[in-house]
């Protein structure tokens, strides 16, 4: 299964797996102990047939019997401290590119990426440990020993050695067939799952809406088609494995008497013993058993062969982020220096060559129609989604130069608000692990929510569910605000953050502007509603994807007001 990676593939996988190298070299060590071992049952036969009983020597026989069972307990202890060290590779495997998976599935989605790749990333890591944990491995490692096994079988005598050397060239070219006839409805099993998951999982999600609008016959009956699919293709796979699989076993019984009666045939005739005819037997067995083994679990390793592949494509999309030096604290400006910006995966720019220059202390209301860029703007302010063309720097360092230590130092109001399955002070306090109960209070009340927090059954501990399933939309745009305030940020951009809010929650949301201004921040609003613009000391307007005006907020107001009032009748002023 570990095979060098291909090009467009992440060496990551690769080098996970060789890291794991000194656990699969005591394996291979433990598996030649064991196999050797094997030896036991063959040796035993054949001394008990040939010595034992012409001897009629009872204390051999005890004798014989104490060395036995001192090497199967020997070989049992082997075996079952190989399982555990094939069981602590997965988990080692795991513990190397869990954090390097999860860092790829958070960022699938600003890349572009179908959230199918996120959850086939998932499946594909715990295939290969699993996999890795399994007996499939077993079979890889005995392998080798195989010509042990033969090479006795030809010296007890040659027809026996190529009565096994027939069997294994049988059972091998069973396992080439296997992998044949596998390969196309693994990976077509693969691909339904990867869609089945994304398909439950926008169930999961949009399960409102599905119920107001009655959706959910619609859905079902897309399910029950790709379900059908993946039930069909799992057949399909298990019929091919299972067919060849019990074929095998069967073959490799047939062979086994084949050699008891190929054994009798040879003692009639003088050739070998009689103790030969079952240690012969036995013999033929084991060298076959590593083929049986293997052929058996041929639907998980291919599986796992293919999960490899697939993990190390999808590594290689998402680059691991390079560590970076922590630069100090921002304390002058933000800059979008002529940006070009695009939806992941998109060429076309939806935002075109815009200038934002913001000092400390200002704070910007950004204006336009729908669907000219304010929000794509947004998260190219806060590095959500890259730039294209232009940079957008902070005190003078671009936004990749802060690495992962960028958000410490901005606060995001999303226009989809998105709360997490916890309580209200890890989502203000955004999950921290050291969270400081002051920021969180200070947080909460420069949102006007610590007083709606306290009302609740438990205060800042209530837990909100998934997505804050628990809260109305007015509290969960004030919690969400809180959390863009927490820590004081130097950079607080806010989409549409009187959506949902009342009169009171507007007034909170300019003395938080305010607040951010007063310390030295810089605040961008992004808003159709004219009282988020109360607090702020420039305006923006954004059309068709570019800044069409940008200054002091009452001048961009007023040149918008006087064309409008240009173009009305005259009429008569009252007295």
């Amino acid at each position: 299964m570990s095979n060098a990676p291909r090009n467009g593939e992440s060496r990551e996988v690769w080098q996970a797996l060789r890291a794991c190298g000194p656990w699969f070299g005591g394996v291979a060590i433990f598996s030649g102990l064991v196999n050797i071992l094997y030896l036991t049952g063959s040796l035993y036969m054949l001394q008990v047939y040939d010595r034992v009983l012409t001897s009629r020597s009872v204390a051999t026989l005890i004798a014989l019997s104490a060395i036995v069972l001192a090497a199967f307990l020997l070989q049992g202890a082997l075996d079952g401290l190989r399982s555990r060290m094939l069981a602590r590779i997965g988990a080692r495997f795991d513990q190397l590119l869990a954090p390097r998976v999860y860092q790829a599935v958070a960022e699938f989605p600003l890349r572009g990426l179908r959230g199918s790749e996120a959850t086939t990333a998932i499946r594909d890591l715990d295939q290969i440990r699993g996999f890795l944990s399994g007996l499939g491995p077993t079979a890889l490692f005995d392998m080798p020993f195989m010509p042990i096994f033969l090479v006795v079988s030809f010296l007890l005598h040659p027809w026996l050695g190529w009565l096994a050397v027939g069997g294994a060239l049988v059972i091998v070219a069973l396992a080439l067939l296997t992998e044949q006839r596998s390969r196309a409805p693994a990976q077509a099993l693969a691909e339904i799952g990867a869609r089945r998951a994304e398909l439950i999982e926008t169930t999961k999600r949009n399960a409102e809406a599905m119920a107001a609008l009655g959706m959910r016959q619609a859905f079902l009956e897309r399910y029950t088609a790709i379900s059908q699919r993946h039930v069909s293709e799992t057949l399909r796979a298990s019929d091919v494995v299972g067919g060849i699989g019990a074929f095998a076993k069967v073959f490799r019984l047939v062979l086994q008497s084949a050699a008891l009666g190929l054994g009798a045939y040879l003692a009639i005739h003088g050739e070998i013993s009689s103790g030969t005819i079952i240690a012969g037997s036995i013999l033929t067995a084991r060298a076959l058993a590593p083929i049986e083994t293997a052929v058996a679990h041929w639907k998980g390793f291919v599986a796992a062969r293919q999960g490899y592949h697939r993990l190390a494509r999808s590594l290689a999309q998402v680059p691991p982020r390079e560590q970076r030096l922590p630069l100090p604290a921002p304390v002058r400006e933000l800059l979008a220096d002529t940006v070009f910006v695009a939806p992941p995966g998109q060429a076309r720019p939806v935002v075109s060559g815009a200038f934002l220059r913001m000092a400390a202390g200002d704070a910007v209301g950004i204006i336009g129609p729908t669907g000219s860029g304010k929000s794509t703007l947004a998260r190219a302010l806060v590095g959500v989604w890259p730039a294209l063309k232009g940079s957008v720097r902070i005190d003078g360092a671009a936004l990749d130069q802060w690495g992962e230590h960028l958000g410490r130092h901005v606060g995001y109001l999303p226009q989809d608000v998105e709360l997490f399955d916890g309580t209200i002070a890890q989502n203000i306090a955004r999950f921290d692990a050291a969270p400081q109960p002051g920021a969180i209070i200070a947080a909460a009340s420069a949102a006007a929510a610590h007083e709606l927090i306290l009302g609740l059954p438990q205060g800042y501990e209530t837990p909100i569910g998934e997505a804050g399933a628990a809260l109305s939309g007015g509290q969960r745009q004030r919690i969400a605000l809180a959390r863009a305030l927490y820590g004081d940020p130097f950079i607080v951009v806010l989409d549409e953050p009187n959506a949902n809010l009342d009169s009171e929650g507007d007034e909170a949301l300019n003395a938080a502007i305010r607040a951010v201004r007063a310390r030295g921040g810089v605040a961008v609003i992004i808003t159709h509603r004219p009282s988020a613009l109360v607090a702020v000391n420039l305006v923006a307007i954004l059309k068709d994807g570019q800044i069409a005006a940008f200054g002091p907020r009452d001048e961009v107001l007023h040149s918008l007001i006087q064309p409008a009032i240009g173009t009305r009748p005259a009429r008569a002023l009252p007295a």
